[in-house]
C-alpha cells in the first residue's frame, strides 16, 4: 500500500483541525529555560559530532536535526496541547523557513552557473582583492550570492597552497557576513527591517562607516596573515599548480541577468504593496511575497535550463551544500521557537535579565548592550528573527528608530549582520562556504575551532567598533 493511500483517511481530519490549531501560539512568559535544551542540544551536535562521530554525522545529520526538533515539539504538545505549538511551527516554516530556503536556492543555483575560467594565483594581493570585491558585491547580490559567485574561483586560485584555511575563514567573515551591511538586499535582517519601514537609503547612510571600518581592519589583518603563510610555502608547492594556466574569462554570463532578476524580485516584495492577503490556517499570506518566491524559483529554473552544462561541471556544482543547510536549518528554525518566544516575552520571560540590560533606569536604550546582545544571539540563533526581537524591544516604530533612535537601530543592525560571522550557524552562507571548501579538500576549523578564530580576530574588531560608534 502506498504512503498516499495510508495518509488519505487522515487528511480530512487534519484539514478540519488545522484552522483552530493555527490560531494558538507559544507563550514565552510561561516557559522555563528547560525548553531551550533541544536548541542547545542541536548546537552541540553540530559542534561535537563531526569530531566525535564523523561517519554517523555525515550520514545522519538530517535525522539528528529532526530528532532535536521533535525533542521540543512532542513534549510541548504533550504538556500544552498541539494547539500550543502548531501556529508557531506553521508560521516559522511557511513564512520564514520556506522563503529563506527559496532565496538561498535561487542565489546558490544562479551563482553556481557562473564559471570564472582561467587560473588565478592565490597570492596575498590577489586573495585580498577577491575578498574586497566580494565584500562590496555582498550588499547588492546578497551574502549568499557573492559567496557562491566567488568561493570556487578562490578555491582554484589557492589549490596549490598548503596553508589556506585562513583564506576561507576570512572569506566567511567578510563576504558571507560583514559585506552584506549596506542595503536590505545584503542580509536577511536588514531586509526584514526594510519590510518594517526602514528606508533603503537609511541603511546605506548609517551602515557605511561601520562596514567600511570593520572591512578595512579585517582586510589589513588578512593581508598580513596571508603574507606570513605565503612565505611559509615552499617553492615546489607553489609551482605544483593543479589548475592549468589559461586566459581569464567568464562563462555563463546569462546568470548575471538572472542574478539581477533575483535582486529585483526581493526588492519588489518590499516596495510593492498591493494589499492582497490570503488567510490560510491563521497565516497571512501576502500576494507580493508569493510573487517574489515564484520569481525566485523561476530564476533558478531558468538558470538550470539555460546555463551550459560544462559551466556547472567546471564549478563542481552539486546540491550537497544546499541540502545540508536546508536540513540543519529546518531543525534550527523549529527548535529555536521557544527560545525566541522567551525573548519576545521581554521582562516576563526567562530571559528577563537580558531584556533589562538594554534599558537604563531612566528608560533610555543602552546601545552598547543592544549591539552586543543582538550580536551574541545572532551568533547562534538565526540573525533575522533575532533582529526583529530587538527591533520590537526598541519600540518597533521604524520612523522613530530612524530618527531619535538611530543609534539604537544602528546597534541592532550592526549586531545582527556583523556577528552572524561569529559561528558557522550565525548565517546560512557560513555553512555553505564551509561545506564547499571541505568538498574541495580544504581543512576547515571545527565548530569551536571556528569560534576560536572569531574570538581572535572578530571580537577585538567589534570592541573597537563599540568605542568608535557607541
Amino acid at each position: 500500500m502506498s504512503l498516499t493511500r495510508l495518509l488519505r483517511p487522515a487528511l480530512p481530519l487534519a484539514l478540519t483541525l488545522l484552522p483552530s490549531l493555527a490560531h494558538a501560539s507559544v507563550n514565552g512568559a510561561e516557559l522555563s529555560m528547560l525548553w531551550a535544551v533541544p536548541f542547545a542540544g542541536l548546537l552541540l551536535s553540530i559542534a561535537l559530532m563531526p569530531l566525535l562521530a564523523p561517519a554517523i554525522w555525515h550520514h545522519h545529520f538530517g535525522k539528528i536535526a529532526a530528532g532535536w526538533a521533535l525533542a521540543f515539539v512532542l513534549p510541548f504538545a504533550a504538556n500544552h496541547g498541539l494547539a500550543g505549538v502548531s501556529h508557531d511551527i506553521l508560521h516559522t516554516m511557511v513564512l520564514e523557513y520556506v522563503p529563506f530556503i527559496i532565496l538561498l536556492v535561487a542565489l546558490f543555483t544562479v551563482a553556481g552557473g557562473i564559471f570564472i575560467n582561467g587560473n588565478l594565483h592565490g597570492s596575498p594581493l590577489l586573495n585580498s582583492g577577491v575578498l574586497a570585491t566580494g565584500t562590496v558585491l555582498a550588499s547588492f547580490t546578497g551574502t549568499t550570492g557573492a559567496s557562491m559567485l566567488l568561493i570556487r574561483p578562490l578555491l582554484r586560485a589557492n589549490d596549490n597552497r598548503r596553508y589556506k584555511t585562513h583564506v576561507f575563514v576570512f572569506f566567511i567573515f567578510l563576504v558571507a557576513n560583514i559585506g552584506g551591511s549596506l542595503t536590505p538586499l545584503g542580509d536577511p535582517p536588514l531586509f526584514l527591517g526594510f519590510l518594517k519601514g526602514v528606508g533603503f537609503g537609511w541603511t546605506i547612510e548609517h551602515m557605511l562607516a561601520p562596514m567600511f571600518s570593520a572591512s578595512l581592519i579585517l582586510l589589513l589583518v588578512f593581508f598580513v596573515l596571508d603574507s606570513y603563510f605565503y612565505r611559509k610555502e615552499s617553492a615546489q608547492t607553489l609551482a605544483r599548480d593543479p589548475t592549468p594556466d589559461s586566459p581569464l574569462r567568464i562563462e555563463g554570463k546569462l546568470n548575471f541577468l538572472l542574478l539581477g532578476g533575483v535582486v529585483v524580485a526581493v526588492l519588489l516584495s518590499g516596495v510593492w504593496q498591493p494589499g492582497v492577503v490570503w488567510q490560510v490556517y491563521g497565516l497571512d499570506i501576502e500576494f507580493q511575497n508569493v510573487v517574489r518566491d515564484l520569481l525566485l524559483l523561476a530564476m533558478a529554473g531558468l538558470s538550470l535550463k539555460l546555463t551550459p552544462r560544462h559551466c556547472r561541471e567546471a564549478n563542481a556544482f552539486n546540491w550537497a551544500p544546499m541540502l545540508e543547510v536546508a536540513k540543519l536549518f529546518a531543525g534550527i528554525f523549529i527548535s529555536m521557537i521557544p527560545v525566541l518566544a522567551m525573548l519576545k516575552a521581554g521582562p516576563d520571560g526567562a530571559f528577563a535579565g537580558l531584556v533589562r540590560m538594554v534599558t537604563a533606569p531612566d528608560g533610555t536604550p543602552v546601545n552598547v548592550a543592544y549591539f552586543w546582545l543582538t550580536g551574541a544571539l545572532s551568533s547562534f540563533l538565526d540573525n533575522a528573527p533575532t533582529y526583529l526581537v530587538f527591533f520590537n524591544l526598541a519600540g518597533g516604530d521604524a520612523q522613530q528608530l530612524m530618527g531619535a533612535g538611530a543609534n539604537t537601530l544602528l546597534a541592532i543592525s550592526m549586531g545582527a549582520v556583523f556577528m552572524g560571522a561569529n559561528s558557522y550557524i550565525g548565517n546560512a552562507p557560513n555553512f555553505m562556504v564551509k561545506a564547499i571548501a571541505e568538498e574541495r579538500g580544504v581543512v576547515m576549523p571545527s565548530f569551536f575551532g571556528y569560534i576560536g578564530w572569531a574570538c581572535a580576530f572578530l571580537i577585538p574588531t567589534f570592541l573597537l567598533l563599540t568605542v568608535l560608534f557607541f
